[in-house]
């Protein structure tokens, strides 16, 4: 920090004619924290701390607060400096916590949240398809807050937590419960096992994972320990398998190899005793002596790791922040600063808004005074004796996104393969999954029937598809069913057109013939014009069969019974009446010759068809206003496939046209059959008996293929 301070007030842009201060307090115990806060506190030239109404007019020592380096000291000076809105920027503190600006609004800080680095952990375990996984997190504010994290958003992502653990704290390695916990790994048998702890913690953990000679597993480190040298000088780590973590992303300034903090300390690296040393800001400053005797920033180690230097590389972003934040108050982009007085609510503002470069990082912080900044994803690897770590990976913010360099991987593995970490094999295609248990990873697979698919969104269970699709049996996506009817392009309605179209030619060529001899006894004698009523009538009966053809419609489904069924009603009729009145000829007008005179003065034969034909309308009309027949869907005739047609018609007057017809048809077959007895050239009731065997050229009328048998008629006298 020292360093940075000299370099901004050397600087001829960045703060011009200001000379920016500092205070330096060791923070070793939670004591020394508070004494150092509320010595922060107090105003310029006093040992007090005076309680004004209002913030805006307070002046304190500091105008901002660099540190504590550690989450749980942060969290004390938070919540004190946050009551005076003095602007406190953490290099180390990463709990998710000190994001809620409700209750630490004066708080901000240049490391990550622990929720993007929790972000960053799963999207990794996604990427390896990790979904069966152990969680242990270090009994402190860092590891619990950051176990409840990942907890909920691993459960939000389908990945299975076989175990989750805290590693107790003030433990050595020859502490049962570590064993005990370590024991447990390799009973659950997980192969990717997460450790969210500090670095204090993590190192007799891993000594007893050493004892225990686990080998073979992957272990998820956080950005605590995943470089800190304290745990990888444990003996015999390397075998314990493949270790990847996360790093604090960030382009560390060469300036810093060159400050006088950092010349020391690589100065003294080969000297095992150094002098007193000043606690600055190192996370491990619990294992220093609280004093201020020192007479330069060394530490009591060799010199720093990797760690350290990220380390220090957040403490020079924090500072420039707060002389950024001053610049923009102060509206020193003139070229000259305003003299007038900072309160620190003002600076907190600034801060917050600030938004400059720093050797190629672009700095800012969000809504919850988090900066926006990713990871490296690191592995370590192990080159004989000496420790190394690659990055082979990079997480980015806003938006989250994982890259992975798979090529720069060695994992130590037999075959050097990603190790595989699930509860239960994927299952194939349009398999759902059946749990097992209270883990979601856990499961057996059972087929999709037909009917339904596998979304890929739920995977444990069918869904049904649409009522216009289907789907085979262990199918992934559903398909639209097939439309069908009959249409007149079918070869089958081809097949079926053709002997129609035939039947009504030879109608029309009767009618034709019938009416160029309408005169003759022939015609006559088959009825006169009374063969164009039945001709016609079984013309329409045929057309009715042209409402089968193409896609339904109202009309065609409204029309094609009543045009039926009263067509055939006015057929039978027609036979009837003509067989009626060959019997009254020659059996009824000898025994009852007033029963014919009455016959044929009330037009008996036009009147008995008119009637009938009358009948069979009302109930055709009561047919179609009771139940209408209407266009629908079949879809029970076939899973592929959707049948139009026309709703069938069950109601009891559609039921009493059919009814009425029967009737009719027996009621002709028996006046006909009255005549079986009569002359041959008259006897209608032969017919079903022997086919036509004379040259007489015979018409037979029926129900169903409309024919006209002719005959010769006695022409009655005057």
């Amino acid at each position: 920090m020292r360093f940075t301070v000299e370099e901004i007030n050397n600087s001829s842009t960045l703060l011009p004619n200001v000379t920016l201060g500092y205070d330096i307090y060791d923070t070793c115990s939670e004591s020394a924290n508070i004494h150092a806060t509320l010595r922060v506190l107090a105003q310029k030239g006093q040992h007090s701390i005076e309680m004004l109404h209002t913030f805006r007019h307070y002046e304190s020592r500091a105008v901002a607060v660099i540190g504590p380096d550690s989450t749980k000291l942060a969290l004390t000076t938070a919540a004190i400096l946050s009551v005076f809105l003095i602007p406190e920027i953490s290099y180390e503190a990463s709990v998710e916590t000190l994001s809620l600006k409700r209750l630490y609004p004066s708080f901000l800080r240049t490391i990550p949240s622990d929720r993007q680095q929790v972000k960053a952990i799963v999207l990794l375990l996604q990427r390896f398809r990790w979904t069966w996984v152990a969680l242990l997190g270090s009994d402190n504010t860092y590891g619990r807050s950051g176990l409840e994290a990942l907890h909920e958003l691993l459960s939000a992502h389908d990945i299975c937590i076989a175990y989750r653990g805290i590693i107790p704290s003030n433990k050595d390695a020859s502490s049962l419960e570590l064993h005990h916990m370590v024991r447990i790994l390799m009973d659950i048998r997980v192969n990717v096992t997460i450790v969210f702890s500090s670095k204090q913690i993590a190192r007799p953990f891993f000594e007893v994972v050493v004892q225990e000679n686990i080998t073979g597993m992957v272990w998820v480190g956080t950005e605590d320990w995943s470089l800190a040298q304290t745990v990888w000088h444990v003996p015999g780590i390397q075998n314990i398998g493949s270790v990847i973590g996360m790093s604090i992303k960030q382009t560390e300034s060469m300036i810093l190899k060159h400050s006088e903090p950092w010349k020391s300390a690589e100065e003294s690296a080969s000297s095992t005793g150094a002098g007193g040393g000043n606690g600055g800001s190192s996370r491990e400053s619990t294992q220093l002596n609280c004093t201020q005797g020192c007479t330069g920033c060394r530490l009591l180690t060799t010199a720093p790791d990797e760690y350290d230097t990220k380390a220090s590389y957040s403490v020079y972003t924090a500072v420039y922040a707060v002389a950024h934040g001053l610049h923009n108050l102060l509206g020193c982009a003139s070229g000259a600063c305003s003299k007038d007085r900072v309160y620190p609510w003002q600076l907190l503002e600034k801060i917050r808004q600030v938004n400059f470069s720093l050797h190629e990082n672009q700095i800012s912080f969000d809504a919850n005074g988090d900066i926006l900044k990713g990871y490296d994803i690191i592995m370590w690897n192990w080159r004989g004796p000496g420790w190394s770590s690659d990055v082979v990976g990079s997480f980015s913010v806003n938006p989250d996104r994982l890259s992975i360099d798979q090529d720069k991987i060695l994992w130590h593995t037999k075959d050097n393969q990603a190790p595989v970490s699930v509860c239960s094999q994927a299952c194939q295609a349009g398999e759902k999954r059946l749990q097992h248990g209270r883990h979601r990873c856990c499961f057996s697979c059972v087929a999709c029937p037909a009917g339904t698919f596998l979304n890929r969104t739920d995977l444990y269970a069918c869904q049904p598809c649409g009522r216009d699709e289907w789907a085979p049996a262990r199918s992934e996506a559903c398909f639209n069913r097939t439309v069908d009817f009959l249409s007149w392009a079918d070869p089958i309605s081809w097949a079926l057109l053709t002997p129609i179209a035939l039947l009504m030619l030879l109608v029309a060529g009767l009618a034709v013939v019938f009416a160029l001899n309408i005169s003759t006894p022939v015609v006559k004698s088959a009825g006169g014009k009374m063969c164009f009523v039945m001709l016609g009538a079984l013309a329409c009966a045929c057309s009715s069969l042209f409402c089968y053809f193409g896609e339904p419609t109202r009309l065609t489904c409204l029309v094609r019974l009543p045009l039926f069924s009263i067509s055939f009603t006015v057929l039978l009729s027609c036979i009837t009446t003509r067989s009626f009145q060959i019997v009254c000829i020659f059996k009824l007008n000898r025994k009852w010759p007033a029963l014919y005179e009455a016959w044929t003065r009330h037009r008996g034969p036009a009147l008995f068809i008119g009637g009938s034909t009358a009948v069979q309308a009302a109930l055709c009309l009561l047919a179609v206003s009771a139940s209408p027949s209407v266009p629908r869907r079949n879809y029970g005739a076939s899973a592929e496939r959707v049948v139009l047609e026309c709703s069938q018609d069950s109601s009891q007057s559609a039921t009493a046209t059919v009814v009425y017809n029967v009737l009719l048809s027996a009621c002709c077959f028996a006046v006909s059959y009255l005549g079986r007895d009569l002359p041959e050239n008259y006897n209608e009731a032969k017919g079903p008996r022997r086919p036509p065997a004379r040259p007489r050229t015979r018409w037979q009328a029926t129900a169903g293929r409309g024919t006209a048998t002719p005959t010769t008629f006695p022409r009655r006298s005057p």
